[in-house]
């Protein structure tokens, strides 16, 4: 099958490593990997802010870019949510709403593609750590997935997965909610941190770039040696970690 790539601005910018991941994990199971070069941001940032109407610039433009792809595939839950609302961000202009339904129909998180339409739990990944895994707001609360990358990261060999206590609680980033309230933010990183720690894990492991960014950055800045992870990461990797 053909899948297109998502890479989403963070994964383009600072995650570069879990895009390669997520092409080599695509790869393996025969799938033709493409990137449609005129993506750019997704438009999420703008919508969450409230302006809608600048969005749509955004939304046209992603849609017009995956619009020959048989599937999309994207290492973050929270962006590959992003193309679900351009339905109805696109609702009074009828051709772009059906375009956007069937953007919507074909467009998966990693995990979710792996396990839903690949059929895989078991990526024969080999990783020794400890680790825990910090589920992130839009892909479990709005994209509904949860099982997918647990269920995933159970079967990595030498892998040592731990609860994190409160893992559904945000990490503090929200987008621009980060930039909007400072202070409420790091109190939630600061609470996100301290149940990493109680966890003794070595690694971190996460499917959404903001997410790992936000945490990571706050443990670097207490100075915890505490590794932060995408997931691809993990479930490419082949022991030699």
């Amino acid at each position: 099958m053909k899948v297109s790539i998502f890479i989403t601005c963070l994964g383009d910018v600072f995650y570069v490593n879990a895009g390669k991941a997520t092409v080599e994990l695509l790869e393996r199971y025969g799938c033709e990997v493409d990137f449609p070069e005129t993506q750019t941001c997704c438009g999420q940032p703008a919508y969450n802010s409230g302006y809608h109407e600048k969005t749509k610039a955004a939304a046209k433009n992603m849609i017009t870019a995956f619009e020959h792809s048989e599937y999309v595939v994207c290492p973050s839950g929270s962006c590959a949510y992003m193309f679900r609302e351009y339905e109805e961000l696109l609702q009074n202009e009828p051709d772009w709403k059906v375009k956007a339904a069937a953007l919507k129909r074909k467009t998966y998180e990693l995990t979710q593609f792996l396990t839903e339409i690949l059929q895989i739990e078991n990526t024969g990944a080999e990783f020794h750590a400890k680790a825990t895994y910090h589920t992130s707001c839009h892909m479990t609360r709005l994209l509904g997935v949860k099982e997918a990358p647990l269920k995933l990261l159970s079967n990595v060999s030498g892998l040592e997965m731990v609860d994190l206590p409160n893992r559904h609680d945000c990490c503090g980033f929200g987008g621009t909610f980060s930039v909007k309230m400072p202070e409420i933010s790091q109190q939630m990183v600061d609470e996100k941190a301290l149940h990493i720690e109680e966890t003794d894990a070595d690694v971190l492991i996460g499917a959404d770039g903001g997410c790992l960014m936000n945490i990571g950055g706050r443990l670097n800045r207490q100075k915890k040696p505490i590794k932060v992870m995408h997931i691809a990461e993990i479930l490419n990797s082949r022991g030699d970690n």
